[in-house]
């Protein structure tokens, strides 16, 4: 049963696999097991950040392509929500339109970067989604009459996936059974399944062609192998996957923005939660965005707890001053590559 969940990818590697289970049972159980705002909104991200990773590794971990438009599909989706949302008002037919355009204009905007633009070298190709995705995030900044420009958007949700609804007097560990529990286990299922249906694609035969045109492509043209029709299609599922992810993130935040999904420093995180993780494997998304989000949301406070503790040692409560976490977190990354070049998941899969 297991096997034909996982598609047959097994972890291959005990100690993967008890990290593995060990991240799922803390997501599944992450509103009883921390409770408090900030620990169950870190754990949402975390499971939408898995899918957009996980994404973002179909493309370039299985079929080696770099692009740095990733980021404008993540937001194409969320402002998809977003605006049905302000415009149609709280509802689920709202977030169902929402995501469903999002998601088809993603497909198309990738469908036509593509076909026009992977004939090309792989640097080229790179730039090419650089200078779109640069243009997209000017476009939607100026555009303030729809996408609200920089402020954003704000809007309502409906009122079942708000903190306002209660659907149960009684209380789980002394937690409250509002709306906000079933908006983040709506995330969480989705999210799972999403993860599911990417782990499924690259265990099939489309995924192994992927793997053949990534490794060699001429080759995989002499035996006969369309190579531009499996990177469009491989670039049309990656960003439809990423607008999925966006549409999670709008309905958890209730807000959308240019800083919140189209900003270069959120590309910039998922390149490093890729290789963190390891790219070509669907379980490094898995680890690398977890571990990522976590030192995002806590290396602060740990650091502002070390250099309390430090107080009395010369010049080492400077180096752990919590605004020099930014310093910290490159640091953490420099080892993790330097120590697992493969990332984490090939590094525990070769020890075996």
């Amino acid at each position: 049963m297991f096997d034909t969940i996982l598609s047959g990818d097994r972890p291959r590697s005990r100690s993967l696999a008890l990290l593995l289970v060990a991240i799922l049972i803390a997501l599944a159980l992450a509103p009883f097991l921390f409770p408090g705002t900030k620990s169950l909104d870190t754990a949402a991200r975390i499971c939408i950040f898995i899918v957009l990773v996980a994404s973002y590794d179909l493309l370039l971990g299985y079929t080696g392509i770099v692009s740095f438009a990733h980021t404008m599909f993540f937001g194409i989706g969320a402002y998809g929500v977003a605006i049905a949302l302000s415009t149609l008002g709280a509802s689920f037919t709202a977030i169902a339109l929402g995501t469903l355009g999002g998601a088809a204009l993603a497909g198309v905007l990738a469908l036509a970067i593509g076909l026009f633009s992977l004939r090309v070298k792989a640097i080229f190709f790179a730039m090419v989604t650089l200078a779109i995705a640069s243009a997209f995030a000017v476009l939607t900044s100026q555009l303030s009459w729809l996408t609200g420009g920089e402020d954003g958007l704000t809007y309502r949700i409906p009122k079942v996936l708000t903190p306002a609804f209660k659907f149960a007097d009684a209380r789980i560990l002394d937690v409250r059974m509002d709306g906000r529990l079933l908006a983040y286990y709506l995330i969480f299922t989705v999210a799972a399944l999403l993860f599911l249906a990417l782990l499924r694609i690259v265990n099939s035969p489309f995924g192994s062609t992927l793997k053949a045109v990534r490794d060699n492509a001429f080759r995989a043209e002499a035996i006969g192998y369309r190579v531009v029709w499996y990177r469009t299609t491989s670039t049309v599922l990656s960003a439809v996957v990423a607008a999925l992810a966006g549409a999670l993130l709008a309905i958890w935040l209730r807000y959308t923005g240019p800083a919140t999904t189209l900003s270069m420093e959120i590309m910039i995180d998922i390149l490093l939660m890729v290789v963190i993780g390891g790219m070509g494997t669907m379980y490094g998304a898995v680890i690398g965005a977890t571990l990522f989000i976590l030192a995002q949301t806590y290396l602060q406070t740990l650091m502002a707890g070390a250099e309390q503790a430090t107080q009395a040692v010369p010049l080492l409560p400077v180096l752990l001053a919590p605004e020099r976490w930014l310093l910290w977190l490159g640091v953490l990354f420099i080892l993790s590559v330097y120590f697992f070049p493969d990332g984490i998941v090939g590094r525990l899969r070769s020890r075996k």
